[in-house]
């Protein structure tokens, strides 16, 4: 059984840290739970919730960097005009709408 799933949870102190106040998380809560150097922080009813900080795109750059090397994910031949390339479009005014 995980911490995460003991009732009892653990118990912590808030300290000041500068100007501000801080609390000290056990080592195998930040493990459990995902922890890394950045958090979000949110209020909760009832409290505060921490949760690992994600990065949007987090690692696309090197998978697109190994598709390359390994010859992925270049357009396909054969890609040419479609069906929409061949009608003309006939474009509608707004102007004066509001």
């Amino acid at each position: 059984m995980g911490i995460a799933e003991q009732e009892a949870g653990m118990d912590a102190r808030i300290v000041m840290v500068g100007n501000s106040r801080g609390v000290r998380i056990p080592k195998p809560l930040i493990e459990e739970a995902g922890l890394g150097e950045q958090v979000s922080l949110r209020v909760v009813e009832g409290g505060l919730l921490i949760e690992p900080r994600t990065e949007p795109r987090l690692g696309w750059s090197e998978a697109a960097r190994l598709g390359r090397e390994r010859g992925e994910g270049a357009l396909e031949e054969g890609w040419g005009p479609t069906h929409f390339d061949s009608v003309e479009w006939d474009w509608e005014s707004n102007e004066g709408e509001s």
